[in-house]
């Protein structure tokens, strides 16, 4: 399973300082999707390699041997005592680092929280945020999570975290500063929406699980659902919420799926997620080293199976999301709505190290049924929906340094251009709906609203 790091909602502005742990996927253990016989072929082919008689210049013993006489050196002769653990922990992530963004070393805290947040869940507030200006705004509240108990609502402005500004830590201390151990108080100054002072809110922190899937039934049949990240039982929740969705509407004619700003996750959920969608063909493909070594095909028997639909996306749009989404425009001819994803393309599995340690290490590349490759691409809208005014070209994948390259570009005509107008003092990200929308027309969301009328076009309805 393909695993995003800890997932935060974030704003033109303020996403480059934190693109890459924004996008830092991941797989998790033995659930790796690659087949159990690939994985048995690739440990022995490396065994068998380090069996095989080798110059002294190809060994990896001479590549030891020199960190060995490195490391004895510092700890001799540098000014002032050293910690072997600091020294040989800075060794291994400057290894695994320099290989792509996405491969690193996760000391024992770190691996720890991937594995809480691989289940959708940690200890803190709840509360999705982003950056403006100097301080914290509220996007939304997790439901039945401490900030909401609190009476935090989207566009309150937090300005402190237990005294501290942004510009005394920055950003992200100050966000990580709303995490703590669960029954642990933190206080925030904060300024509710409409109102001109700030006011102290102390809050009790707690263990917080962020449903990944939401949806809504919308005027002529249309099921909107939203899934915000591939969570380990995300397609437990889908299926529920199209339980809902059928109950309030046996007859549903179409689907709005929105995949904005999800940055990815396990891939066997997003294949499951895919399958609801699509009745036979393939899903995706992974390539290790050029050659096919994993393919996923859809079964007979998806709910939304035959149905109209459009997916929403744009530039945070993420590696599993762009699978999901890829799959859906290549095999059912779905109408892909926004901008174009970030791409992702690679796929890392995480490997268990001593002492509660774990390494993420790239290993393969994925594909769309077509043979598109992903990364570096990402997945191209077929209705393309930009603001007027020029808000800057978002970051991507290929703007990172040391991202693996795409395998040549693939250009692609949107064929429908549509504009909108930005507010003053507004981003693009800020016109995204964050409460569930039943009628499109009335929330505050240029892309759905073409999404939406995008499908009633497929639906026969324009």
């Amino acid at each position: 399973m393909d695993y995003i790091s800890r997932y935060q909602r974030c704003s033109a502005n303020d996403y480059d300082n934190r693109r890459a742990n924004f996008f830092g996927e991941m797989r998790l253990r033995s659930v790796f999707a690659l087949s159990a016989a690939f994985v048995a072929g690739f440990a022995a082919h490396a065994l068998l390699g380090t069996a095989e008689a080798k110059p002294a210049s190809e060994s990896p013993y001479a590549a030891m041997a020199q960190l060995g006489r490195v490391l004895t050196l510092v700890e001799n002769d540098y000014v002032d005592p050293t910690d072997r653990t600091k020294l040989v922990n800075g060794a291994i992530e400057g290894m695994v680092d320099n290989l792509d963004p996405h491969s690193s070393y996760l000391p024992p805290h770190e691996y720890k929280q991937l594995q809480d947040d691989t289940e959708g869940k940690f200890a803190g507030i709840g509360v999705e945020v982003e950056l403006r200006e100097d301080a914290i705004i509220v996007l939304a509240t997790i439901e039945g999570s401490p900030a909401e108990r609190a009476g935090l609502k989207s566009g309150d402005r937090i300005l402190a975290v237990d005294g501290q500004t942004i510009k005394e830590i920055g950003y992200d201390k100050l966000v990580r500063r709303m995490r703590g151990a669960p029954g642990t108080h933190v206080k925030l100054a904060v300024v509710h929406l409409g109102r001109a002072d700030p006011m102290q809110i102390d809050v009790v922190r707690a263990e917080v699980h962020m449903l990944s899937v939401r949806g809504t039934m919308m005027p002529n049949g249309v099921a909107y659902v939203q899934v915000r990240q591939f969570q380990g039982n995300t397609h437990e929740e889908m299926q529920k919420v199209i339980a809902k969705l059928r109950a309030a509407s046996p007859t549903i004619q179409g689907v709005l799926f929105d995949l904005r700003a999800n940055p990815g996750g396990l891939v066997d959920q997003a294949t499951a997620v895919a399958d609801e969608f699509m009745d036979t063909g393939t899903i995706y493909t992974m390539r290790h080293r050029g050659q096919i070594v994993e393919s996923a095909s859809a079964h007979a028997g998806g709910a939304f199976v035959g149905l109209p639909t459009v997916v929403l996306m744009n530039a945070f749009s993420a590696s599993a999301s762009e699978l999901v989404a890829g799959a859906l425009q290549d095999s059912i001819h779905a109408t892909v709505v926004g901008t174009r994803s970030w791409g992702k393309g690679v796929v890392q599995q995480i490997i268990d190290l001593p002492g509660g340690a774990g390494m993420k290490l790239t290993v393969s590349r994925y594909y769309t049924p077509s043979g598109h490759g992903v990364q570096g691409e990402g997945i191209f809208p077929d209705v393309l929906v930009e603001p007027n005014a020029d808000a800057g070209t978002p970051m991507r994948e290929n703007d990172i340094p040391n991202a693996l390259p795409s395998e040549g570009s693939q250009s692609h005509d949107a064929g429908v251009r549509v504009t909108y107008d930005v507010p003053d003092g507004s981003s693009p990200d800020s016109l995204v709906a964050r409460d569930l929308p039943n009628d499109p027309y009335k929330a505050n969301d240029p892309v759905m609203k073409v999404g939406y009328e995008t499908l009633l076009k497929k639906m026969g309805k324009q």
